[in-house]
C-alpha cells in the first residue's frame, strides 16, 4: 500500500472511515501525505508567527519559520509589522541567523548588500562598477510575505494572497483569544521562546492540545500520585468541548467536581486586576471566564494554547502558553513554546507564574515529558506494514468514538460555537481531521 501519490480513491476511503468515527493510523506518518499537507494547507493557511511585545520599537527583529519557508519579522520606523522571506535576493543566502535584536538595516552576509527596516534594497558592494547604472534596487528588495495581521498582540501571516482574512479565519475564537489576551488591557512575552525537536507528527499533537484532556488522568498520572491533580477521573472533563470553524477548538475547563475543592474566580487572578476584566470583556464573557480554571485548544494548523492554574512550592498561579508545532517532516517537529502574562499583574506574580510554568511545560517540564514520550511511541507505530494495511483489523484505524452520535450540544453555552456539555469527547478531533480532510483535497 506504499503511495507515491495521494488518489482520489484514497482521499475517499479516508472519508468514508471519518464518518464512522475512525482515521487510518498511516496517514500521520506517510510522506506523500505531508508533501501535499506543505502545499495544502501550510502555504495556505494563517500562520503564528511572534507576540507584539517582543517588538518593542523600531529596528526590533525576530526569525521565525512556517515550516520550512524562514521569515524575518520586523518593527519598521513608522511602527508597522512587516515580514520578509529571510533571504537575500542575490543568491539565496539567509539574511539574518539571529534569533531577534534590533538593527537600522540588515546586512547580507554573502555578498554584502544591504536592506533597510522595509526591505529595500539601499546597498550593493561596488554597484555601479559591477553591475552599471542600469541595475534597479526597487526590483531587488526583499520578498514580502503576502499577508501580515494581528489579533489582540498576535501577528500571524499567510503566504496566501487569496486568503481570507485574519479576523475572517480566526471566526469565533475571536471571542475567547479576547477573554485570554485582552481581558486586561494586554499581554506580555516573558522570556524567550523555548524550542526543541521532537519525533513526532503535528497532527497528533495538534489533537492532543485541541481536545484531549480525556489524556490528563493516565499521562499525567505522576501529578495524580502527588497531589498536584485529583484523584477524580473525571476532573479534567468538567466544563465544555467547543467546536469553531476552520479546524479550530478549545476546552473551556472548569474541574468541578469530586474532591475539588472551589477555587477562587478568574484564575486565581489577583483581586486587584478584577476591575479590568470588568471593563474589558462582556458579561457573557465574564461569566465563562469566572467559572474556567484551564483553557486549552488550537488555533488550525500549528498553533495551540494552553492557560491552566500551575505553580510549584504549593503556590498557584495562572499564565497563557502559546506553542507552534513547526513540521520538520511527516514523523519530526520542531516545538517553539511562549510563556505569556498579563502585562498589569504585579511583578512578584509573574516571577512566580514563570515559575509555574517552566515546572510544568517546556523541555524540562513535567508534563511537556509526558506528552512527547507518548507523541513519539504513537508516530513509531504508525510506519509499520501492519499500520497500512487496511485488511487485518481495526488496530491500524485511530478510534474518535467518543460522544459520537451520542453527546448534544448544549444550547445555553454563552460563546460561539458548538459547545458540548463535557470535555471528555471527541467532537474537535472529528471536525479538525474533516477540515484537514476539506483541504487537502483541493483542487
Amino acid at each position: 500500500m506504499y503511495r507515491q501519490t495521494i488518489e482520489k480513491q484514497t482521499i475517499q476511503e479516508i472519508k468514508e472511515k471519518m464518518e464512522q468515527g475512525l482515521l487510518p493510523q498511516w496517514i500521520l506518518t506517510d510522506p506523500s501525505i505531508y508533501e501535499r499537507e506543505q502545499e495544502k494547507i501550510f502555504a495556505r493557511t494563517w500562520q503564528f508567527l511572534a507576540h507584539d511585545s517582543e517588538l518593542p520599537e523600531p529596528g526590533s527583529y525576530v526569525t521565525r519559520w512556517i515550516v520550512d519557508d524562514p521569515i524575518l519579522v520586523i518593527r519598521t520606523n513608522d511602527g508597522e509589522i512587516k515580514a520578509f522571506l529571510n533571504s537575500c535576493p542575490h543568491r539565496g543566502t539567509m539574511l539574518c541567523t539571529a534569533d531577534f535584536g534590533k538593527k537600522k538595516s540588515f546586512l547580507c552576509p554573502y555578498h554584502g548588500w544591504s536592506f533597510n527596516l522595509n526591505g529595500d534594497l539601499i546597498g550593493v558592494v561596488a554597484g555601479d562598477k559591477v553591475y552599471g547604472e542600469e541595475m534597479k534596487k526597487d526590483d531587488w528588495g526583499l520578498r514580502p510575505i503576502a499577508q501580515v495581521a494581528a489579533y489582540q498582540g498576535m501577528i500571524f501571516a499567510t503566504l496566501d494572497p487569496d486568503a481570507s482574512s485574519l479576523e475572517e479565519y480566526l471566526g469565533g475564537m475571536k471571542w475567547y483569544l479576547d477573554i485570554l489576551l485582552g481581558r486586561s488591557g494586554g499581554m506580555e512575552v516573558r522570556g524567550l521562546p523555548q524550542r526543541w525537536v521532537v519525533n513526532t507528527n503535528w497532527k497528533l499533537v495538534l489533537e492532543n492540545f485541541s481536545g484531549d484532556p480525556y489524556h490528563v488522568q493516565s499521562t499525567h498520572r505522576s501529578t495524580v500520585e502527588l497531589g498536584i491533580s485529583p484523584k477524580d477521573p473525571l476532573y479534567a472533563g468538567y466544563g465544555h468541548q467547543v467546536v469553531l470553524e476552520n479546524g479550530h477548538g478549545i476546552n473551556v475547563i472548569t474541574a468541578q467536581g469530586q474532591g475539588r475543592p472551589e477555587r477562587p474566580p478568574y484564575q486565581g487572578l489577583p483581586e486587584e486586576m478584577w476591575p479590568l476584566f470588568e471593563s474589558n470583556l462582556s458579561k457573557e464573557q465574564l461569566r465563562v471566564f469566572a467559572k474556567t480554571t484551564v483553557f486549552v485548544g488550537s488555533i488550525y494548523p500549528t498553533l495551540s494554547f494552553n492557560s491552566p492554574v500551575h505553580g510549584s512550592e504549593g503556590h498557584l498561579h495562572n499564565y497563557l502558553n502559546f506553542r507552534v508545532w513547526r513540521p520538520l517532516g511527516p514523523d519530526k517537529i520542531e516545538i517553539w513554546s511562549w510563556f505569556m502574562i498579563d502585562k498589569a499583574a504585579p511583578d512578584d506574580y509573574k516571577e512566580d507564574a514563570y515559575k509555574g510554568y517552566i515546572s510544568s511545560f517546556g523541555p524540562s517540564g513535567t508534563l511537556e515529558q509526558d506528552d512527547t514520550e507518548i507523541w513519539t511511541r504513537v508516530a513509531q507505530t504508525s510506519k509499520g506494514y501492519m499500520a497500512r494495511n487496511k485488511v487485518l483489523s481495526y488496530n491500524n484505524l485511530l478510534n474518535y468514538l467518543m460522544g459520537f452520535e451520542r453527546v448534544l450540544p448544549d444550547e445555553n453555552f454563552p460563546g460561539p460555537g458548538i459547545a458540548y456539555p463535557t470535555c471528555y469527547l471527541d467532537a474537535i478531533h472529528r471536525a479538525t481531521h474533516e477540515h484537514w480532510l476539506e483541504l487537502i483535497s483541493r483542487d
